[in-house]
């Protein structure tokens, strides 16, 4: 990025602020869920999370809520920094890790169909790539992050490292040797550790059982019958297709200072069925709406997305937040369930109560999408949609 790339920076962040969320009028909120429950903020709450777009924080955000409880929209921010016209409230977005939720859904139909056995070891399909040491790894386990499988090795310690390394082509299976080749991080089931691998793999579980690539399952299965024309799954195509926002990442610049760079393109291979998915956030309402509606996975298997296992996490002895696909915090004193992702320049999360008293779905232009920490605009968008944190 050059230096006048920078200025343009400084100038977009002035005129975010004079600009300030676009919003549509707001339906009456009705009473909470949970008696005895915080009601959840107000819609200008919702205005302010997002007020003062770009800043340097993120450079746009788009956000909807719904649900029984009132509806609102909300977009701010920019387009790019170069132009600085407003953020276009129906673009594409990189929804990283929310791929997930689609991947679990689709393996979960796979086990109410009988082909794809929750309780069965992974191995025992895929016998030629997951090594004896794994051998009694189920696919529940992958799901939930209960596997004990450690990542794979990628090229590069540094986001300018993975930046030089964005157009590099990564082979699932290759990933899954790279993991599989290194010691379990703990025994089947004891504990969670939340890592991609396990969603790699259980896209090739989903390719082996139905003979068919993962992109043609999921485009089958969620995407077509609900509508999602907007949702598709990018492969090895590193850009994002039709109108979107461009995406930007801190890091240390050429003339060896830091600033913004525009990562907008940038390949999702190493993601694949853990975090390749482009979206909207309309279609991700709607997806969300009918997941926890259980019109994409029915019956029982449903609450398999909706039941922590009981182990503590590897990191942290914290209990365990995460299901098969999705997680869960108690916001405003009642459970809030869904996933979150992030890819350079992206944030995303869908998120319901579990019965759909109130949905949020949000796209952020984080200028850290992949840090640490919660980016504030998104951390701000869901204490206001759903109330503090309550743990």
């Amino acid at each position: 990025m050059k230096s006048t790339t920078r200025t343009l920076l400084a100038a977009a962040l002035v005129l975010g602020v004079a600009a300030g969320p676009a919003v549509l009028p707001a339906a009456a909120a009705g009473p909470a869920a949970v008696s005895g429950a915080p009601a959840p903020a107000s819609d200008t709450a919702l205005e302010a999370a997002i007020a003062g777009l770009p800043n340097a924080r993120a450079t746009a955000a788009l956000v909807r809520v719904g649900g029984t409880e009132g509806v609102w929209r909300g977009s701010s921010g920019v387009h790019d920094l170069r132009t600085t016209r407003p953020a276009d409230p129906g673009a594409r977005f990189r929804a990283g890790s929310v791929t997930k939720v689609f991947t679990a859904a689709v393996a979960l139909q796979l086990a109410a169909e009988g082909r794809l056995d929750l309780d069965r070891p992974a191995r025992a399909y895929l016998p030629e790539l997951i090594p004896p040491r794994y051998g009694t790894v189920t696919v529940r386990q992958l799901l939930d992050h209960t596997h004990g499988i450690p990542a794979p090795d990628v090229a590069g310690t540094t986001v300018e490292e993975w930046y030089a390394n964005r157009f590099e082509i990564h082979d699932p299976r290759e990933m899954v040797r790279s993991a599989t080749a290194k010691r379990p991080e703990f025994a089947p089931g004891e504990k969670q550790h939340y890592l991609n691998i396990g969603y790699t793999i259980a896209g090739l579980l989903i390719e082996r059982v139905t003979g068919d690539t993962y992109e043609r399952q999921v485009t089958a299965r969620v995407l077509r019958p609900l509508g999602l024309r907007d949702t598709y799954l990018p492969g090895t195509d590193p850009r994002i297709r039709g109108p979107h926002n461009h995406g930007y990442q801190t890091m240390r610049l050429a003339d060896g200072s830091t600033g913004l760079r525009d990562v907008s393109v940038w390949g999702a291979t190493d993601g694949w069925a853990a975090g390749d998915i482009i979206s909207t956030t309309a279609d991700l309402e709607r997806f969300t709406e009918a997941l926890f509606r259980g019109r994409v996975v029915r019956g029982p298997l449903l609450e398999e997305m909706f039941t922590l296992p009981k182990v503590p996490d590897f990191k942290s002895g914290a209990p365990a937040a995460f299901s098969v696909g999705l997680s869960m915090k108690r916001l405003g004193g009642r459970e809030v369930w869904g996933k979150t992702g992030g890819r350079w320049g992206y944030n995303a999360a869908i998120s319901s109560t579990r019965h759909g008293e109130r949905t949020l779905v949000y796209s952020v232009n984080s200028t850290d999408a992949k840090g640490q920490d919660t980016n504030k605009v998104a951390r701000a968008l869901m204490v206001a949609a759903y109330g503090a944190p309550t743990d």
